[in-house]
């Protein structure tokens, strides 16, 4: 396949996930509604509890990267969910394309609503609690969030490979993996105050990476050497298993004829 129909395939599944999620009565909790919600009542924990804005900001850091990796990993699970709930998944994978434009196109949505939520949320900690999340400048800030967005993937396409391999029994992973996996990576603690078992898992997920380079620029010091690197590392590797179980789980769903099944 040429480069251009391979652009022409992603951008088929951008167009797609654009229309239908400008379609779901839901789009605007998850984008606005809920992540405005959760930085207003933490910022307001934080001045109740009196931190210090050193303290205040490693946790609204914490929030903020919660609700970009959630909106931007819902949207890369919408591949597989909205074909499941419209009863459409086998037309999904008769056209064209591959797993990785279905992936990467519903990414690069992702990565678009992310993007503007993460520039909202930065202004409603400034305006509502002084935080400026984008005081560590442009190339601190580019990274922070290309580590949530890649973390984002990386379970999004996990649970569409759940989905594909257990069926409608497996939705609750879109919004319950994501919580699990960031509970662990240190949203609002760090993660030396995990038990010893717990702390290695940790150690295991990309994001406790990139949340600990950022917080280093609000004085924080860093829990680990080569955070940037050892991030992007790990995100190269789970990215490749995270696809390779979805291809894997799809040749399971034909054989079982379970992709049959949640189709008409």
């Amino acid at each position: 396949m040429s480069w251009r129909a391979e652009l022409l395939a992603v951008w088929a599944v951008v167009v797609r996930n654009a229309l239908m999620a400008s379609r779901n009565v839901f789009f605007f909790f998850e984008l606005l509604f809920w992540p405005i919600v959760g930085v207003l009542s933490i910022g307001l924990m934080t001045r109740f509890l009196h931190l210090t804005p050193e303290q205040a900001s490693f946790v609204l850091i914490g929030t903020i990267a919660l609700s970009v990796v959630n909106v931007c990993q819902l949207e890369v699970a919408y591949a597989v969910l909205l074909d499941v709930w419209s009863k459409s998944l086998k037309h999904q994978f008769l056209a064209p394309i591959g797993i990785r434009h279905l992936t990467l196109g519903s990414w690069l949505v992702g990565m678009a609503r992310g993007g503007a939520l993460f520039l909202l949320l930065a202004a409603l900690g400034w305006w509502a609690f002084d935080f400026r999340v984008l005081a560590p400048g442009w190339l601190p800030v580019a990274v922070f969030v290309l580590g949530c967005f890649l973390n984002a993937w990386i379970v999004g396409v996990f649970v569409c490979a759940l989905i594909t391999l257990f069926g409608n029994r497996a939705e609750a992973f879109a919004w319950a993996s994501v919580n699990l996996v960031l509970v662990l990576a240190g949203l609002y603690y760090p993660v030396s105050v995990l038990p010893e078992p717990v702390a290695t898992v940790a150690a295991a997920i990309p994001l406790t990476y990139f949340l600990d380079a950022y917080r280093a620029h609000f004085g924080f010091a860093p829990e680990f050497r080569a955070p940037i690197a050892a991030g992007l590392a790990l995100s190269a590797v789970y990215a490749a298993l995270a696809h390779w179980c979805f291809f894997a789980a799809l040749q399971r769903a034909r054989r079982t004829g379970l992709l049959l099944k949640m189709s008409e």
